[in-house]
């Protein structure tokens, strides 16, 4: 176990605590007002400096995440609402759409509203309305690690319709920088169902800003629409906001190559941010009390490219709403009867199962920046990952 820079075994830990909340743990707590009375959340705590927050009743996703004090996130302006506020028609998703770390989009639908056949589908599907059930804190020591882990399971399903049950399990361990979603669904129907799953990261201010870059084993971008094509070769830059930034954002969808191990790789950078007690400003000068970190911070993705062959790349830089998604998935992100036409629609047998991983973490300081850029650069060049 990885404390305060030093190494500690489970018995020379256990020496020097009196309950293993000083080191970190999970907490269960309720929010108790607005829209989101009454939703259960489970926090997480490292003792790293990451902190993040699960919530069963929305199908195990993460609203918030910080980094010693530093916010990763963005929180979009409705905030936490409980399920029962959900509308699925039209656009109305984004009333209930909390951004955040994870905001989970399928199973059986995402993309823009729109018909497809005789069913009229909202925006990106209903999975982030959904409540887990069969939640459990199975947090524990492995070793000289101690683990920390929520299960759940959650199913959309409908009487004479599709059928998918999706198991997760949201895992760290104190002392580390990471986190990672492990997803097994599986379509418990008897007639073949459509299956998309986009893993909605929203990066946000500090993070977000006008320095950040863009890093990935990405080898192809696919512009979504004119406005995107024209600022495809400022795809992996951003700015400060614009008001005038285009409607509902650029979107890219970047094809992805793998490492040795099957995963690709992907990071939003700023490199003028600090995290660290009382930083502040771009070189994040330590204030009274406590010193910055390295300068240079990023919030990283390592996920399954079998499964999740693509990285949907959503800027929306405007005032107020002011938004990076850097999201895994399996295929591109339009209506489902456009995917349906074009022959890129994935769907699942009976019985049939698919595994999806991803692993979100921190970078801290010019020289783990420099060497996650180094590996991208060899998974792209078809090399080893370095």
């Amino acid at each position: 176990m990885q404390i305060g820079g030093r190494h500690f075994t489970r018995k020379e830990a256990e020496r020097r605590i009196g309950s293993l909340a000083q080191l970190g743990g999970t907490r269960r707590v309720e929010l108790a007002e607005g829209r989101a009375k009454g939703v259960a959340a489970i926090e997480f705590h490292t003792g790293s400096g990451l902190e993040f927050t699960v919530l069963p009743d929305r199908g195990l996703d993460i609203p918030f995440c910080t980094y010693k004090g530093v916010n990763l996130v963005f929180l979009a302006p409705g905030g936490v609402a409980h399920p029962a506020f959900h509308d699925p028609a039209g656009f109305e998703w984004l009333r209930t759409f909390f951004g955040g770390l994870l905001t989970t989009c399928g199973l059986t639908y995402f993309g823009d509203p729109g018909r497809d056949g005789e069913e009229e589908l909202g925006l990106h599907g209903r999975y982030a309305a959904l409540p887990a059930t069969q939640v459990c804190d199975l947090s524990r020591w492995d070793g000289d690690e101690f683990l920390l882990e929520v299960t759940g399971t959650v199913t959309e399903a409908a009487l004479f319709g599709d059928k998918l049950r999706l198991e997760r399990s949201v895992r760290s361990r104190i002392g580390d920088r990471s986190l990672t979603v492990r997803d097994r669904v599986q379509n418990v129907g008897y007639r073949d169902s459509p299956f998309t799953i986009l893993y909605h990261l929203n990066a946000g201010f500090p993070l977000l800003d006008g320095a950040c870059v863009l890093e990935s084993t990405s080898t192809a971008a696919e512009a979504y629409d004119a406005a995107a094509e024209a600022a495809l070769p400022e795809a992996a830059s951003f700015q400060p906001p614009d008001p005038a930034f285009p409607s509902m954002g650029l979107d890219y969808l970047h094809t992805m190559a793998a490492d040795g191990q099957g995963f690709a790789w992907a990071a939003l950078i700023n490199p003028e941010l600090a995290a660290g007690a009382h930083a502040a400003g771009p070189a994040g000068p330590a204030g009274p009390g406590g010193q910055a970190g390295p300068v240079g911070l990023g919030l990283y993705l390592k996920f399954r490219a079998d499964t999740l062959p693509f990285l949907n790349e959503w800027k929306y830089l405007a005032e107020g709403d002011y938004v990076v998604g850097i999201e895994p998935a399996n295929t591109k992100i339009v209506n489902r009867a456009t995917l349906r036409r074009s022959g890129r629609l994935p769907s699942l047998r009976p019985g049939e199962t698919r595994e999806m991983e991803v692993e979100i973490g921190v970078l801290e300081g010019p020289e783990e920046i420099e060497a996650f850029r180094r590996r991208c650069q060899g998974i792209r060049a078809g090399g080893p990952a370095r």
